[in-house]
Order: C-alpha cells, then structure tokens, then sequence
C-alpha cells in the first residue's frame, strides 16, 4: 500500500464520488466522531456523490438513508440499496431479492445459527440482527470479548458449508445466501440511479474502507483506501487498497476527506 498522499493531484481532482464502509472506517471505537460525520456533510456539500457502503443492517440504513448528509446506501454487504427521494418524500428501497425469497432464506439460516452458536462459544449473535433483511451476522468482538482468529476461521467455515457466502468485518462475520458482494450492488446502484457505468468511470470514485468484507472494493478501484488499521488485517486480506491513510478509523477518514477538500480549493 502506498500513502494517501502518492494519489497524483490530478487523480484527486477528477474524483466525483466517494464510497465507504462505516464500521472502523468512519466511526472509531464504535462510535461515530463529530469530526467523521462532519466530513461526510462537507463531501457532500461540496457536491461529491456520498455513499457508504455497509454490512450493517437494513434497520440502520433506512435511518442513514433518511438522516445522514449520504445521497444513499448499500447495506447487508450489497443485499440492497436504499436513497431518499426528496421530492416525494419518501424512502426508496431495492432489494437484489423480494420479500418472499428474503423471507425463506433468513428460515434456512436459522439452523445454521443455532450451530455456530453451540459449536463457538463465546460468539453471539450480533445485537442488530433483529433489524436485518437478508444475512446472518455473528459477534466476534464488538459485544464479546474478542474471539481468537481460530474461532472466527471457525464461523466462516460453518458458513460455508451450509452453502452461504461468508465474509468478516472488523467485528462481525456476515452470512447469507447468495453470490452477492458489496461491490455488486454499488454497481447497481450507480447504473440504476445515475445512469453511471462504473466498469468504465471507476477512477473518478474513490473507496474508503478497512476489513476482508472490503476487498472486492479495493480490488476493484484503482482508488481504493484502507484506512491505517486495515493493517491490523495483515495477511488476510485477499485484496488490499491501493493506498493507506496515517491515521486510523474516522480520523483515517477525515483524512481523506481533507485532500478532497483540499483539491477543490487549490491546496
């Protein structure tokens, strides 16, 4: 990885658009700093497309979709976008599966959870799970003390072999049926709703993030930024971002933004 500051100044200024992942990149020990989320405003006042990009659950996002200073956001590791429609008032959902198929899924998924949780003690389920649509999402650390990487190996593998795709956050491995990834359905978004081919203008979006759940967005743009704990993930990351900030988390973010900022001021 290089540091943030290698991105060339031209690269910088052409960037249209940021995606990022909120947990351990935007908040910091959990929480999300008056710094980050003034960062994420000022982006967006200064007319950059922001949108994070999340395994968190659909309960959360329709809030983040309504309230946060975001022009939308893709969830449950790209199950769906949602955006809020300003002029009709109304949030707006778009879901890769409908309800009736969301529905016979999160039943399959609830012998695979009973095994997981009898065969790695210490995990648990996840204290959002209540508010998710369509994955799984087991706790190795943010309301547990942290599991041995072991045990979270563990929880992927029982994943996988109930025939769920499986993929670990900075505290949470997230499960569900499907061939589906965050960087799929930001895709889909940017077709659908602004007519944008990212195959084609990828460059002029830059992704920020921090964990192996990431890595098919630091895979795929050239632009991709792990904040300074993605080194925490060592070698098990299958892809790593490009560049890296100095700073970790949503200071890391913070970071990031500056330089945006900055560029458009002519700093």
């Amino acid at each position: 990885m290089k540091p943030l500051a290698a991105i060339p100044a031209a690269v910088v200024k052409d960037i249209r658009g940021v995606f990022c992942d909120i947990d351990d990149t935007l908040t910091t020990e959990g929480k999300l700093t008056a710094g980050a989320y003034a960062a994420l405003e000022r982006l967006h006042l200064d007319g950059k497309l922001v949108v994070p990009i999340t395994g968190r659950p659909a309960g959360w996002c329709d809030h983040i979709a309504r309230m946060w200073p975001v022009d939308a956001v893709v969830g449950e590791n790209g199950a769906f976008y949602f955006y809020y429609d300003a002029p009709r008032k109304k949030l707006a959902q778009r879901f890769l599966f409908d309800a009736a198929a969301r529905a016979a899924n999160r039943e399959k998924m609830v012998a695979v959870r009973e095994r997981i949780l009898r065969e790695v003690p210490g995990c648990a389920l996840a204290s959002d799970q209540l508010y998710r649509e369509a994955d799984l999402a087991i706790d190795f650390c943010e309301d547990v003390p942290r599991l041995p990487v072991a045990e979270v190996d563990r929880i992927v593998a029982l994943m996988r072999a109930a025939g769920m795709t499986a993929k670990i956050s900075s505290i949470h491995v997230n499960g569900w049926f499907g061939d589906y990834d965050k960087l799929g359905m930001t895709r889909t978004l940017m077709q659908e709703r602004y007519g944008v081919d990212l195959a084609r203008d990828q460059a002029e979006y830059l992704f920020v993030g921090d964990s192996p759940n990431d890595a098919p967005m630091f895979s795929f743009f050239s632009n991709s930024v792990g904040v300074a704990n993605v080194a925490d993930f060592g070698g098990r990351l299958t892809d790593a971002p490009t560049y890296a900030t100095s700073r970790r988390s949503g200071d890391g973010f913070v970071e990031v933004a500056e330089l945006l900022l900055g560029a458009n001021r002519g700093a």
